[in-house]
Parts: structure tokens; C-alpha cells; sequence
């Protein structure tokens, strides 16, 4: 695989698909730099995937904040020499009618599209240098696939823009050889739905997708694993993949 030894920077990593995207990557052989909102969380990930602390660096803050992806990006190049792959995984979701979202809830949405978007501007200079990368980004099935049941239109209209910017990046940046692409996933069982669903209402979901069931970190860290590696994707840049069990194949 092209990602033994290069460096990936993940944000949303504490949790869920970010913490085993970060496992993933290190057992490729990728030195990673993790960061998320909560300091612990990423410091009890970085010694489990190497206790030496040779290969993982732990950048705290809210991805929201500009200043945190440029320290994410100082941090790569000063402790692990450089940037090629970007991870922009942090998220929330909590499906609410159109009517009741506040001001504060969409602000909340619109903060981590910034922290996309600021992401990406500080590791292309980066990138550049090193003569290419990969970037990334995490969408949702949702934002393209409107459901009645999850109403969901101040997340969408986030995660539309995560689209937009996918195809807007992946053109401008293509002749220096840098690559940006999407996920779109559906149900995934992370601790991301533990606030909003019980472990019963959850399973429910395992019917709404075509293939019979749930979403797992594994399946979304495999489809990352696969749009940064440039042996095996080098070919694909503007893409918003859906994984997402066949939902957006049409009508189950």
C-alpha cells in the first residue's frame, strides 16, 4: 500500500469512525496526527496505537477554530515531516424538524463546514511541497437522499456544502496532483447516535438499508483506506462515494 509512511492528519478522531480510521492507518504504516474536541479521548488512542509516541501526535481543539488545523499542520511538519493525507471526519447529527432548528443548532453545523473547509486550506500548501495528497471529507447519505423519518435539514445543508466543496477542490487542486473526494454514508453505529437513539431504536435502522443492516466504523475506515491511497485510487478525485448499504440505489 502507498500509505506506509505517510503522514495523515484526522479530525473527529477521539471516537467512533475517526479512532478506527486512525487504527487503520497505522497498521498501513501511516504516522498520524489525531484531533478532536476532548484531550483524553486522543491521548489514550495515541498510546494505544503507539506506545513509543514515535508515529502519533494529539492536536486538541475545535476544528471550527482555523488556528486548530493550522497547529494540526505545524505539528505534522515539525513532529512527523509533512502532510499527504487529510481526514475531515468531525461531526454531529441529530435529526430535528425544520420548524424547531435554532440558531444555535445551525450554527453548530455551519461551524464544522468551516472546520472542513479551513482543514483543507492549511494542508494544500503542505501537500503541495511534497509534490501531492489526498483529502478526504466525510458527507452524509442525507444530504443528497432526503428521509421523512430523520428530518435532517440543517445537518444536509452542512454536509451539502462538504459535497460542494469536494468537486470545487478536487478541480482547482488537480494539477498539483491533490486529490479530494467524499464519503457519504448512512446508518453507522458509532457513539455518534448514543445521544438520540437507544440501542433498540438503533437496530431498527438495520431494515432501512438494502444489504440488511447497520453501518460499522469498519465499513466507512475501508472506504477512507481506499480513496487515500494513491496506488489504489490515484485515478479518482470529485467523487461523493456513498457508503451506505444501498440506500441511495433506490427504494428498498
Amino acid at each position: 500500500m502507498s500509505l506506509a509512511d505517510k503522514v495523515v492528519l484526522i479530525t473527529g478522531a477521539g471516537s467512533g469512525i475517526g479512532a478506527d480510521a486512525a487504527r487503520a492507518f497505522r497498521t498501513a504504516g501511516s504516522r498520524v496526527v489525531l484531533n478532536g474536541r476532548r484531550e483524553e479521548p486522543l491521548k489514550r488512542l495515541a498510546e494505544s496505537i503507539d506506545p513509543t509516541g514515535k508515529s502519533v501526535a494529539i492536536v486538541p481543539g475545535d476544528i471550527g477554530d482555523p488556528r486548530t488545523s493550522h497547529r494540526m499542520v505545524q505539528t505534522a511538519i515539525e513532529r512527523l515531516g509533512g502532510v499527504d493525507v487529510l481526514f475531515n471526519n468531525a461531526g454531529i447529527f441529530e435529526p430535528k424538524p425544520f420548524l424547531d432548528v435554532t440558531a444555535q443548532d445551525f450554527d453548530c453545523y455551519l461551524n464544522l463546514l468551516r472546520g472542513y473547509y479551513f482543514a483543507s486550506q492549511a494542508v494544500i500548501p503542505a501537500m503541495k511541497t511534497r509534490g501531492g495528497g489526498a483529502i478526504v471529507n466525510t458527507g452524509s447519505m442525507w444530504a443528497s437522499h432526503a428521509i421523512a423519518a430523520t428530518p435532517c435539514s440543517a445537518s444536509s445543508t452542512a454536509k451539502g456544502g462538504v459535497h460542494a466543496l469536494t468537486g470545487n477542490l478536487a478541480i482547482e487542486f488537480a494539477p498539483h496532483r491533490i486529490r479530494v473526494n467524499a464519503i457519504a454514508p448512512a446508518v453507522v453505529e458509532t457513539p455518534l447516535f448514543d445521544p438520540i437513539l437507544t440501542r433498540e431504536q438503533l437496530a431498527s435502522f438495520n431494515t432501512f438499508h438494502p444489504l440488511g443492516r447497520n453501518g460499522q466504523s469498519r465499513d466507512i475506515t475501508e472506504a477512507v483506506l481506499f480513496l487515500a491511497d494513491e496506488e489504489r485510487s490515484g485515478w479518482i478525485t470529485g467523487v461523493v462515494l456513498p457508503v451506505d448499504g444501498g440506500v441511495t440505489a433506490g427504494r428498498n
